[in-house]
């Protein structure tokens, strides 16, 4: 988020940019089409068998290669492939070219192609009757439109497309004071909770109605009826904007008729929305549970009742003595009592907890130094080495030290704590830094063979780390150095397809991998039935689906969340899952992306820097704004876009627009590569901080090495925005360039 020039910024978030050109893909496959005797999109697929797509179907498909695709640069391809195939194929393509009619405004054009379809197309039955009726409407066919809509819901009732179709019968009807509307509409919130239609319909009720009436008992009924709504709202309703404020409505007018299960899914709901402080007063009166013992004491902590949350972390560890929230509890614990109670703690978690021993071990040791036990301190650190030598303790430990032998000049030392850690905790995150400082001080014993292999070991065993990137750069690989990045302009190459979810109905697969984000999303809905505790599976389809619909800032939160997982199982789950580029491509996606390399190609920017800095800024969310005022996908503050206006002689723009926003954004960073003669690190540093900031910086420190620099920045805000930045650069180029993928796979393992 951009200040004023010379003051401080704070981070908040991360983008994605660079495009494929679609010209050359869909000649491609004109010409592939035309050639009957070399092509036949339907020669490995069953037109039977849409129940389930493996991946080798789903890669053979000519259809699904065009998903990513504009509808425009599509619609040729469609329209042969519609022509010249049969089976699963023509009904795929009929379909897309349906759907995409439709959202151009030529409903009229849509109709012939959805006609009898649901008859061949059986797994997707229900959706083309969707589309036809909402073609139908928009060609003026209403009566049309409303017996289609009625056939779905009576013949799939069952199904999500039902929900929609309820929904547009209920308005049409509605606006018609037909009260036939109204049945409808109670039928979607009854058979279809979860639906977003109906959390659409139950907010808009809400909005409408009020508790006080003319009787008694209409008061009376009414207040159930506006119970119902807040309830439904509360359990199925997240995704919603006005979600908080429903349930912070539904707490103050109903606190006394809500359940124990109520209180917990209250309790969820703001937690996902980190109202951590609400969550943990609506957890204190769900049923008894780890988990709602443990965020009941972490909200109370938050709040600053420590008397409360003292007493409900010592329930929890009572009353469920051996889970992992009980030693959570107690880690918590021993920051709100006295040092030697403290320590008591500590002990517990030493003696109960072989997980988290380490970590108490490292507290424990803090706790003794400020208690004026250096010694004691030393033999827990001590103990730490000796007995969990590959925790995270250990290696925050071996860290340090290395890092202490080093700026003392022992390098031989540094090298071998470095060493110590990467042997003991190869997977650690603190190995990649330990691996990339390892070869710096390698080089400076005169040992380049050895610093080779410690470069080589970070991008092999870290590739997706900033310090990836670094030891690339020390290795000679052409992937930009903080001199030479801004104009280095790598080739980009998007998967053009789509792979299946990992979970999920049939029809969702369907959905999803024909791009038809919003409809995969409102039937997910229905299907995602456990939001509070969800698989592995199930959450990395919900952070899917969400990027698909706009929805980036939750989405690549829940995919990257997947590993803070802590059960065996989920671990050994995420070591696959990472391995899985459609995993890493979810983190690092490219919404806004043409918006993004044209603003960046004319102002001689690195597209994919600049993405990386936008996917930090905001996680592409447009319409989001900081605590201090930054506002857009590149977070410009309005001051600042006031300055650059008047340098510029803009004066019509709006920040909220993406267009806007990186128009500006892409600007200052161009204005801060001129002031630091294009490097990069300065330029994004004083992004962050200001370019007032950074020169003081390199006044006072001088300026020899550009990570010793990093190093010394001190602002933690900027340091960590130093890495973020960079390190997403990496990623998009590790992820979508061929030639540094290609080198990265042929590391020698």
């Amino acid at each position: 988020m951009l200040k004023t020039l010379k003051n401080k910024r704070s981070l908040i978030a991360l983008v994605g940019v660079s495009t494929l050109s679609v010209g050359l893909a869909v000649g491609l496959l004109v010409a592939l089409l035309k050639n009957t005797d070399t092509f036949n999109p339907t020669s490995a697929i069953n037109p039977d068998s849409t129940a389930e797509q493996s991946p080798q179907a789903v890669n053979q498909s000519m259809v699904l290669s065009l998903t990513k695709q504009q509808p425009a640069a599509r619609s040729e391809a469609l329209v042969a492939i519609a022509q010249r195939s049969d089976g699963l194929e023509r009904d795929r393509a009929q379909y897309m070219l349906a759907a995409d009619l439709i959202a151009q405004g030529k409903a009229g054009s849509a109709l012939p192609l959805l006609e009898g379809l649901e008859n061949r197309y059986d797994l997707l039955a229900p959706y083309i009757l969707l589309k036809r009726g909402q073609a139908q409407a928009a060609a003026g066919q209403q009566a049309a439109a409303q017996a289609t809509w009625k056939q779905l819901a009576s013949t799939y009732a069952d199904s999500p497309a039902a929900a929609e179709a309820l929904y547009q019968l209920s308005q049409q009807l509605i606006a018609q004071n037909n009260p036939e509307g109204a049945t409808y509409q109670a039928t979607l919130l009854t058979t279809q909770p979860s639906h977003p239609r109906s959390i659409e319909v139950a907010l808009a009720k809400l909005e409408k109605n009020t508790a006080t009436t003319a009787g008694a008992a209409s008061a009376e009924s009414t207040a159930d009826e506006e119970l119902r709504l807040l309830k439904l709202v509360a359990y199925h309703g997240i995704h919603h904007p006005d979600y908080v404020s429903t349930l912070n409505r539904l707490v103050s007018q109903y606190s006394s008729s809500l359940t124990p299960e109520d209180w917990e899914a209250i309790g969820f709901g703001y937690r996902e929305t980190q109202n951590y402080i609400q969550a943990g007063s609506a957890y204190a009166k769900a049923p008894a549970s780890p988990t709602n013992l443990y965020w009941a004491g972490r909200g109370q902590e938050r709040d600053g009742k420590t008397v409360e949350a003292i007493a409900t972390y010592q329930t929890l560890s009572q009353t469920f003595p051996d889970t992992p929230e009980a030693a959570d509890g107690l880690m918590n614990l021993a920051d709100l009592l006295p040092k030697p109670a403290a320590l008591a703690t500590l002990d517990q978690v030493i003696n109960r907890f072989p997980d988290q021993a380490a970590a108490a071990l490292a507290k424990r040791a803090d706790l003794l130094e400020a208690l004026q036990s250096p010694d004691s301190a030393k033999q827990a650190r001590a103990s730490i080495l000796s007995q969990y030598s590959d925790s995270n303790a250990a290696a925050e430990i071996r860290l340090q030290q290395a890092k202490t032998s080093a700026q003392q000049g022992n390098y031989s030392a540094a090298i071998n704590w470095a060493q110590q850690l990467i042997d003991a905790a190869p997977d650690n995150d603190n190995a990649a830094e330990a691996g990339f400082l390892l070869g710096k001080w390698a080089l400076k014993q005169n040992q380049p063979d050895l610093a080779s292999r410690s470069f080589e070991q970070v991008i092999r065993n870290h590739s997706e780390t900033y310090y990836a990137w670094r030891s690339a750069v020390y290795l000679n690989w052409e992937v930009g150095d903080f001199d030479t990045v801004r104009t280095f302009t790598p080739s980009i190459a998007i998967p053009p397809r789509r792979s299946p979810l990992p979970t999920g109905s049939a029809t969702l697969q369907e959905l999803y991998l024909l791009g038809q984000n919003t409809d995969a999303w409102a039937h997910w809905q229905t299907e995602f039935d456990n939001p509070q505790q969800p698989t592995m599976s199930e959450q990395f389809t919900d952070g899917i689906l969400r990027l698909g619909v706009g929805d980036n800032l939750n989405g690549i939160f829940m995919v990257s969340s997947l590993s803070w997982r802590d059960l065996p199982n989920e671990k050994q789950e995420y070591q696959q899952l990472r391995k899985n580029p459609e995993y890493w491509q979810a983190i690092y996606p490219f919404p806004f992306s043409d918006i993004i390399k044209n603003w960046a190609q004319a102002r001689q920017l690195n597209p994919l820097l600049v993405t990386g800095l936008v996917r930090q800024e905001s996680r592409f969310q447009p319409q989001i704004e900081s605590v201090v005022g930054a506002v857009g996908l590149m977070q410009v503050m309005p001051e600042t876009a006031t300055w650059i206006s008047e340098q510029t002689s803009i004066t019509n723009y709006s920040l909220t627009q993406p267009e806007d926003n990186v128009k500006f954004g892409t600007w200052f960073l161009d204005f801060t590569h001129e002031q630091f003669q294009d490097n990069s690190l300065f330029a994004v540093a004083s992004y962050n901080a200001g370019p007032g900031a950074v020169d003081e910086w390199i006044q006072e420190g001088g300026f020899s090495n550009a990570d010793e620099f990093v190093e010394k920045i001190p602002y933690p805000e900027t340091k960590g925005y130093i890495s973020a930045v960079f390190g997403g650069y990496w990623n998009y180029l590790r992820l979508y360039n061929p030639e540094i993928a290609a080198k990265i796979a042929n590391l020698d393992p």
